[in-house]
């Protein structure tokens, strides 16, 4: 089985985000980059079928040449080798173009990608990618098992689980509970080691269109000032929760 894991180069959530530009561009100076949360329980239980069954596992990404690094902690964890299509990730539909183009060509079975980025949160990816190359698809995917050409996968839906039977080719968008947090792995000196001499591919990107771009990015508004109220004066609690606040 060829499993290909889509992995997004995205900004640790401890870091301090900052636009540029007018607030029309992210700047990356000072932010250190991870592999999305998402992306990385589909790793991980990639790497279970890798060791359980036999699969070979390949990293994709789409990005410049910045985003390497992060490939290489995939690598690292135990995928065999990656790939990064050389373009910058400009919208979701141009990065599913380009991520479908590399499934068709490579003939992959079954392709993992998180449920949606922590950056931009699109969530639109792996769904475009399973219309573009007539595959199956699973959302919101926590739980995967695969026997021969069939798959049994379970996702969250409002107010439960439901639990599908489906065939490969099949791709999936994954989340927490694809795998324990508890399974997530953390390279060690060995993996670092391998990973340098693992094939990192270059593929240089298919002609398309975006179909969206950022007019402009705003942050939260800071938080005001907090007002104590005595605990016996209710008049005044209640006064400033309804003319205030706005929530009575």
């Amino acid at each position: 089985m060829k499993i290909l894991v889509c992995i997004s180069h995205v900004p640790d959530t401890t870091s301090k985000i900052n636009f540029t530009e007018g607030n029309t561009k992210f700047d990356t100076n000072s932010v250190q980059f991870v592999i999305n949360p998402n992306d990385e329980f589909g790793l991980t239980r990639a790497m279970w079928f890798k060791e359980k069954q036999g699969a070979s596992v390949t990293v994709i990404n789409v990005g410049g040449p910045d985003t390497e690094p992060t490939l290489r902690k995939a690598l690292a964890i135990g995928a065999d080798a990656a790939i990064r299509v050389n373009t910058p990730a400009t919208d979701g539909f141009s990065v599913a173009r380009q991520l479908a183009k590399v499934v068709e060509d490579g003939s992959y079975d079954l392709v993992i990608a998180g449920r949606e980025s922590i950056d931009y949160n699109g969530g639109m990816v792996p769904g475009m990618i399973a219309g573009l190359t007539n595959a199956n698809f699973v959302n919101t995917c926590i739980s995967l098992d695969i026997d021969g050409t069939t798959a049994t996968a379970t996702r969250e839906i409002d107010g439960g689980k439901e639990t599908v039977t489906t065939s490969l080719p099949l791709v999936i968008g994954g989340q927490k509970g694809l795998v324990e947090e508890s399974d997530l792995r953390i390279p060690n000196m060995r993996g670092i080691m391998m990973a340098r001499k693992k094939p990192l591919t270059v593929l240089e990107p298919i002609t398309t269109t975006p179909e969206t771009s950022s007019v402009t990015f705003e942050k939260p508004a800071e938080k005001g000032a907090v007002k104590l109220v005595d605990p016996g004066d209710l008049d005044t609690l209640v006064d400033l929760l309804h003319n205030e606040a706005k929530v009575i």
